[in-house]
């Protein structure tokens, strides 16, 4: 099977079926990672260099012995054939997303303040019961654009560098980084290498994104953007995506926000138009027209091949 239809195939598994309710892979890796982290972690005030050095076991232990199973799995051409799509559908997630996204629209379209705020609460890390509408659109739009970035098409590159085994690898990075990348007492160490490892995996795929983004709507300002925004983001993957996408969407994005109860500093991002209702929507129509430009870049790639 070529590359651009196991990419449609695990697409439309997507599409039909969405993410797995029950029984999800992730969720099982998510247990295993935390029986690692309760060996390996140490008391939050022992010496950073070790509990650097068991962070980066950790890691070790945690991808390269799935991330090995699944390269011999899959080294059969038979199996391959029949194990990539699913497996890449398990590590993308485009119909979820747009679901909490949905999830989040419709009440704010019905005024339902205390709705949105418990949706936009299942896809953020930051505090949610003091915002208002405007601050739940902009939430929203960012995490769009960024996890269109992480859970969709990263784990795409990484399929087409490395095929099922590259998109695993990736997938689990992302899901240890989420667990372990905090910058807190408990994890600012032991989660280093975690943070540091999705970082590289993130870079090149999130310049692509965003590029992608650019190419998809007002080009212009998301250049300037992308130039003049992202060096003053604090994560160099996710500013690159949201700065550019915000420029694309033409519309404000970031500002402060609440994290655990601090008031953080963020750069604004994007341009001076105000966030409404329907550029949730338009973040989501983003969304899609990446995925089929991939699609049709990976198709027209194998064509010249």
């Amino acid at each position: 099977m070529t590359v651009s239809l196991t990419l449609l195939f695990a697409l439309l598994l997507d599409a039909l079926l969405g993410e797995p309710k029950k029984a999800h892979p992730l969720v099982f890796f998510g247990n295993y990672a935390q029986a690692i982290e309760q060996r390996l972690i140490l008391p939050s005030e022992s010496a950073n260099t070790n509990q650097k050095l068991r962070g980066a076991l950790a890691v070790v232990i945690a991808i390269v012995p799935i991330t090995l199973f699944v390269l011999i799995l899959t080294r059969s051409d038979g199996l391959n054939t029949f194990l990539s799509p699913i497996i890449l559908y398990l590590c993308i997630a485009p119909k979820s997303l747009l679901q909490h996204t949905q999830a989040i629209y419709r009440p704010l379209q019905k005024g339902d303040l205390a709705s949105a705020r418990h949706a936009i609460s299942m896809i953020v890390s930051r505090e949610t019961a003091q915002m208002d509408e405007l601050a739940i659109r902009k939430a929203t739009i960012e995490s769009t654009l960024e996890n269109g970035a992480d859970a969709i098409f990263a784990a795409i590159f990484w399929f087409l560098v490395a095929g099922p085994a590259g998109a695993v690898c990736y997938r689990m990075s992302n899901t240890l980084d989420a667990m372990w990348g905090y910058k807190n007492q408990r994890y600012y160490y032991f989660g280093y290498s975690a943070a540091r490892l999705d970082d590289v995996l993130n870079w090149i795929p999130a310049r692509l994104t965003a590029l992608s983004y650019l190419l998809l709507g007002n080009s212009r300002q998301a250049w300037r953007c992308y130039r003049q925004q992202s060096p003053h983001c604090e994560s160099p993957n996710a500013g690159v995506v949201m700065s550019t996408g915000a420029g694309s969407l033409d519309v404000q994005l970031g500002g402060d926000a609440i994290y655990h109860g601090k008031l953080k500093n963020k750069i604004v991002l994007g341009s001076e138009r105000i966030a409404t209702n329907a550029d949730i929507l338009r973040a989501n129509h983003l969304i899609l027209k990446t995925t089929l430009l991939w699609l049709v870049c990976v198709s027209v790639g194998e064509s010249l091949a």
